[in-house]
């Protein structure tokens, strides 16, 4: 059975070049999947923002909403439809201030991942965190129980099992992105590695 095909011309609009249809959901992780549990989750808001912990209660009372995007990986696969529910990263930043100078956010993560993103891409009405993948709970290997959901840049931006948001007037870079990925990771442009 082929996992991966070639997407129609049908779909030339919504798969950005270079890549392919995935038939399921691969999975990519760069070291071992956390464990944790909702009763122990927080997600911690700091720098240059009101200091701020979420617990999963915090985060299950503020508005939720069901989305379908599509999910594009630097690795060259693409799917398309993935119906999550979560959070907006809007009604999560309603309910904080942030200073004036905020131009960046770092997404922190359980087992010490890290990825920026420009507030310019962070800050949009599609974006979410989400606990909840097809009507399920979100699986530990896709990132549960919160992940964020950025659809128009490379799905390492969306980060997995998220713990923490900090916010910087100027750019930090994460994980990837220190070691040879683009800073920001646009799909239709190919952003996917820094020039050498």
């Amino acid at each position: 059975m082929k996992f991966f095909e070639k997407p129609t011309p049908d779909l030339a609009d919504r798969v950005p070049p270079g890549q392919n249809l995935a038939k399921g959901f691969p999975v990519l992780t760069y070291g071992p999947t956390p464990e944790v549990n909702q009763a122990d989750w927080q997600l911690t808001l700091s720098g240059l923002v009101t200091p701020t912990t979420f617990t999963w209660e915090d985060l299950m009372a503020l508005p939720q909403h069901q989305f379908t995007a599509d999910f594009h990986c630097v690795t060259t696969w693409s799917k398309l439809d993935v119906t999550w529910t979560g959070v907006k990263v809007m009604d999560l930043l309603a309910t904080v201030e942030l200073e004036p100078q905020t131009a960046h956010v770092m997404a922190h993560c359980y087992g010490g991942y890290t990825t920026n993103v420009a507030m310019a891409d962070f800050a949009r009405p599609e974006n979410f965190l989400a606990h909840t993948l097809e009507n399920q709970p979100l699986p530990p290997d896709h990132g549960g129980p919160l992940r964020l959901v950025i659809p128009h840049l490379y799905a390492w931006k969306s980060a997995k099992w998220l713990s923490g948001l900090e916010f910087f007037a100027e750019p930090v870079l994460g994980f990837w992105e220190r070691n040879g990925y683009h800073e920001r990771g646009e799909p239709w442009a190919e952003e996917r590695y820094s020039n050498p």
